[in-house]
């Protein structure tokens, strides 16, 4: 397991590492630059946009539990990134391009913003929360359906983040009150998940487990047992649920089956949450719970590998898992 200064150092190595790097940008000429520190002078690191965010996020976490001696070196690193000249050309490029990281990349700035809460970087993110907000209050009355795959735009994984973080990263209640009427349009009739259908061979997120964990956060406690019960009923019976059983992962190395070890780690997560949101006693509770311990074993070695396919990201879900 990674001690804190591991972290540091693995999100920092990440943060800071231009290239290998794959840019989700539409190149519109010849003559423009494109290179990922012109584009986004914040987050050019860590192979993409999104991981860059995300280990920007676990740096922020990760700096109380750092002996004071040795913070300065990370600091000055978030000193040079988080910058508001910098979140202002993030948020403006956000705007120009409104299906760019939508939604996945979205919730990751807004963790990140909640991070910085009460931080020297706190102010930094006015721009950026203001183009989310901008960004969500003229996607989410036209998402009509949800996307329901274990990847990046998976919809239920996103907006479930951005309820845990949005009002402390300053989005506004009625924001966050769409995101929840948009959960419950979505997923609150659904019933009898295909939880035989997971994973699929590229999945870092489960469908189905995600889809359960943003509804305990829309509803009461005695709705989402109800709710719970007619969408996986196999965990009440006892039947077989594939969802709880640890994915096997043939190669590491391989950067689209590799994703199945974050999916051990995210599922860890949700169920962890799941499984608190359940009485104390119940049998269903307890299932969850052995699972998700199984997920988090298999899950945790992998993210110290040294292997950079898994390395530049990895390690925020082992977080959100310990967390959970």
């Amino acid at each position: 397991m990674l001690t804190p200064e591991d972290t540091a150092q693995l999100a920092a190595a990440n943060v800071t590492r231009e290239f290998p790097n794959f840019p989700a940008h539409l190149t519109t000429g010849p003559d423009e630059d494109t290179r990922p520190s012109t584009l986004h002078p914040a987050f050019y690191g860590a192979y993409d946009w999104h991981s860059s965010v995300h280990m920007h996020w676990l740096l922020v976490r990760t700096l109380p539990a750092l002996p004071a001696a040795t913070r300065a070196t990370y600091t000055e690193i978030l000193d040079r990134h988080l910058t508001l000249p910098h979140l202002t050309t993030e948020a403006a490029y956000l705007l120009d391009r409104p299906g760019f990281e939508r939604p996945y990349g979205w919730a990751w700035l807004t963790a990140l913003a909640a991070e910085c809460r009460n931080t020297p970087y706190e102010a930094a993110f006015a721009p950026a929360m203001d183009a989310v907000e901008r960004l969500l209050t003229t996607w989410l009355p036209k998402a009509t359906y949800p996307v329901r795959h274990g990847v990046h735009s998976n919809s239920a994984f996103a907006l479930g983040l951005i309820l845990d973080t949005g009002a402390a990263a300053g989005l506004p209640e009625s924001t966050l009150d769409s995101v929840r009427t948009r959960l419950r349009t979505w997923f609150g009739d659904d019933h009898d998940a295909p939880a035989h259908w997971e994973p699929s061979g590229q999945d870092f997120l489960s469908p189905a487990l995600t889809e359960a964990d943003a509804m305990r956060r829309v509803l009461d406690a005695a709705g989402f047992e109800t709710w719970l019960d007619r969408f996986l009923p196999a965990l009440r019976t006892g039947a077989p649920c594939p969802v709880l059983d640890v994915p096997v992962v043939s190669d590491h190395a391989d950067p689209q089956i590799g994703h199945l070890l974050g999916l051990a780690l995210s599922r860890a997560a949700a169920l962890r949450h799941i499984a608190a949101a359940l009485p104390a006693d119940s049998p269903v509770r307890a299932r969850l719970t052995e699972a998700a311990d199984a997920h988090l074993t298999a899950g945790l070695p992998a993210v110290d590998s040294g292997d950079f396919t898994t390395d530049h990201w990895l390690a925020t879900f082992a977080e959100l898992a310990r967390d959970a």
